[in-house]
């Protein structure tokens, strides 16, 4: 990364219509241009709230609508029966039950029973994009997935960066780790990240060695520069709010500086695979082992805290670790990106403040409690009240469209392979796919806000409006289109179930309630409902294939429109 490669700051406070059904056609134009339009649409202030008392705690009993947008947060879908409990135990109850899941299949383990760990596979990613729809798509433990997920678009490692041998089980590894830890400390977290193969590899602090006076070379600092950047402090100082500390003239302050970067450098050097097999991918799932012949020698310092000449490796590390996971700036920096991927792109200052509040202590005296934070997000008055602010909710990344379609109607893969592959293909694809991201900075940056728009000239974030655009709109409703007709993947191996769909397909205006509930969570509007319902209606429904064009056409429609699409 060069030094110009930086991220944004926080700001201070035609589509081709479908062939089988004309109406679609028409509403999909629509609801592409409509959406291309809310790319610049938006308003309102963003200046900084003065600090405010903890709201008072959410209704105890959600509505349908209430526990359906819920389940759109902390997972990716609402059945019916989702629903029903959430309805019937209360938003923290659900969670709690979700905690206590433990970890479904890992990814490793499926492929290595998948026959992925033949050496056909030794310099390639077989498997990999198969296992991580299985378990998006699939698996029981949705909160745990979509924390998953999260945490890999803030601790980036991707598939365009790793040229390695067993590169796929370099990413199953790394999945399974933050899978083990995405409930746990963020400490651990920070440490286990750090010793992984996968990131070592990507970020090269694999190999990493100790200067050379004779040739010139120092210790790369690729690591280090982002370890301070990404996932931990970020650039600027914040207050607990995630807003700027000033200085007398006004100016934002930088948490560190070059020389800082390449000094805990140094202390990132001698790490390497522990152990290299060309016949077995096991190690890649073991940290880093440190060889202190290739480790900086002398005396060394992370920001101001000063490690000893006397440290070896593995103390140092830890020394610098301890040190930036107790930042000041962490909390807020952290656990906005956190709100960013599962609630709203941009949190108002309260909501970062309670939020770190409770990162920097969970009521029982511990600092970096993911569960207690995850909670905290999650039953945040701004998560669970529904807000027509322009600043409010979020775009729905291409991703979570997808995955929810998957697990709101029951996806299965006819081989047990889930052959759905790649799609980062913008123009025939959704435009992004899990753990390929383009960089370090995600597929998105966290500080993003669009140019020559109505949001940008209101400063307010919006980073997934950095994957909008006219070939991403049209790619994506296309291919729904064809999902949706002819399953996903290879052969179409993903096929949706659409029984309890066709139940009511007669009645157009039940069908379409029903959808807009289990998708949108009561985001979409009555007038909005009354068109699709009038256009589906045309198709008709006295035959079973009749009464399944309507369905289609009906969860097409609905996952296009713009209200859909922004949730709040």
């Amino acid at each position: 990364m060069s030094e110009s490669e930086v991220l944004e700051l926080p700001p201070a406070g035609g589509v081709s219509p479908p062939q089988a059904v004309p109406p679609e056609g028409l509403a999909l134009a629509a609801a592409g241009a409509a959406l291309l339009s809310a790319c610049g649409g938006g308003g309102g202030s963003t200046a900084a709230p003065a600090p405010v008392p903890a709201p008072p705690p959410p209704p105890a009993m959600p509505s349908e609508a209430q526990a359906a947008r819920f389940l759109a947060q902390a997972g990716f879908a609402a059945t019916a029966a989702d629903i029903a409990q959430v309805k019937q135990s209360g938003y923290a109850a659900w969670l709690d039950a979700q905690f206590a899941l433990a970890p479904s299949d890992g990814h490793f383990d499926w492929m290595v029973a998948k026959g992925f760990a033949s050496t056909d596979h030794r310099n390639d990613f077989g498997g990999v994009d198969n296992s991580l729809w299985r378990k998006l798509m699939s698996a029981p433990d949705a909160l745990r997935q979509r924390v998953v997920l999260a945490l890999s678009e803030i601790f980036v490692i991707s598939m365009n960066g790793l040229p390695i041998a067993w590169r796929g089980f370099a990413v199953a590894a790394y999945l399974d780790m933050l899978e083990q830890r995405a409930f746990g400390s963020y400490r651990e977290l920070l440490g286990a990240v750090t010793l992984s193969v996968g990131m070592g590899s990507y970020l090269n602090l694999r190999g990493n060695l100790k200067e050379d006076p004779r040739t010139g070379r120092l210790p790369d600092e690729n690591y280090a520069r982002e370890v301070l950047q990404l996932f931990t402090i970020g650039l600027l100082q914040l207050k607990p709010d995630g807003s700027p500390v000033t200085d007398a003239k006004g100016q934002p302050i930088p948490t560190y500086t070059q020389a800082q970067i390449s000094e805990l450098a140094r202390v990132f050097t001698g790490w390497n695979w522990d152990g290299f097999s060309n016949s077995d991918p096991s190690f890649m799932r073991r940290p880093m082992v440190h060889s202190a012949a290739n480790f900086s020698s002398g005396a060394k310092k992370v920001l101001d805290v000063d490690i000893p000449a006397s440290a070896d490796g593995p103390t140092a590390m830890n020394i610098a670790l301890d040190t930036l996971a107790a930042h000041p700036n962490v909390g807020p920096f952290f656990c906005r990106q956190l709100i960013q991927r599962l609630v709203a792109s941009h949190p108002s200052p309260a909501y970062v403040q309670r939020v770190a509040s409770v990162f920097n202590n969970n009521g029982s005296g511990q600092r970096g409690d993911l569960k207690a934070v995850i909670k905290a997000i999650l039953l945040d008055s701004e998560a669970r009240t529904a807000s027509g602010a322009p600043s409010a909710g979020k775009l729905r990344e291409p991703l979570l469209r997808f995955i929810q379609w998957g697990r709101s109607f029951q996806a299965s893969s006819a081989s047990g392979l889930w052959p759905i592959g790649d799609t980062s293909n913008p123009a025939t694809r959704l435009g992004q796919s899990p753990l390929r991201s383009p960089t370090v900075f995600n597929f998105f940056r966290p500080g993003y806000v669009p140019p020559n728009s109505e949001l940008g000239s209101q400063g307010i974030t919006a980073p997934e409006f950095q994957l909008c655009n006219e070939s991403t709109v049209a790619g994506y409703l296309n291919y729904l289109q064809a999902v949706l007709s002819n399953g996903a993947g290879t052969g179409g191996d993903v096929k949706g179930s659409y029984t309890a769909e066709l139940a009511l397909a007669a009645d157009a205006p039940a069908l379409v309630a029903d959808l807009a509930l289990r998708l949108a969570g009561g985001g979409i509007s009555t007038a909005t409902q009354t068109a699709i319902s009038t256009a589906i209606a045309t198709l008709s429904a006295s035959s079973d294939a009749g009464k399944l064009n309507r369905v289609r056409a009906a969860i097409l429609m609905l996952m296009a429109c713009p209200e859909y699409q922004i949730q709040k």
